[in-house]
């Protein structure tokens, strides 16, 4: 049942941010700056193909390591410290980022450029306020020592055994 609400929950909510919002922007016509990069537009498939590998990659690693689904409503009975997650804290929104980012360039839109920086700044927030105070309480000092050897959102290329 977990891969199942695994499935479901990215069907919704990163569907949402990646494919459904994107959509409606660019078939709003709301593009008020287009960019006009011509064939290195197409360098944005680079970080959208990366980003899903990434999403794919931790939202398995939550359902098969953390016994949990990235919803906030089962979210991981386990700390996940494996995979990616040694590398950044959260890279499931990193993921989403760059697919954001790898959409702006790709469809030539400074309004995806737009959203895609305030994509970040809401996952910021939610990171900050909501989800590092509930894993600090669930997991103490677990979470206390991953945090002090692993960024937030810069990974880094070394880890530590």
């Amino acid at each position: 049942m977990t891969a199942l609400g695994t499935i479901i929950f990215s069907i919704l909510v990163p569907g949402t941010w990646i494919v459904l919002v994107p959509y409606l922007f660019m078939a709003s016509n709301l593009e008020l700056y287009p960019l006009d990069i011509g064939p290195f537009r197409f360098l944005g498939l680079i970080p959208i193909v990366g980003g899903i590998t990434i999403y794919l990659w931790c939202a398995w690693g939550f359902t098969s390591l953390g016994k949990g689904t990235p919803a906030p409503i089962a979210p991981p009975r386990n700390l996940v410290i494996k995979g990616l997650y040694r590398y950044v804290r959260n890279p499931q929104y990193v993921g989403v980022v760059l697919i954001l980012f790898g959409e702006a360039l790709l469809f030539e839109s400074t309004t995806l450029f737009v959203y895609a920086v305030l994509g970040f700044a809401i996952f910021h927030a939610t990171v900050v306020f909501y989800e590092e105070p509930t894993l600090r309480r669930k997991f103490t000092d677990s979470y206390k020592l991953y945090c002090d050897s692993v960024p937030r959102w810069i990974p880094r290329l070394k880890h530590e055994q």
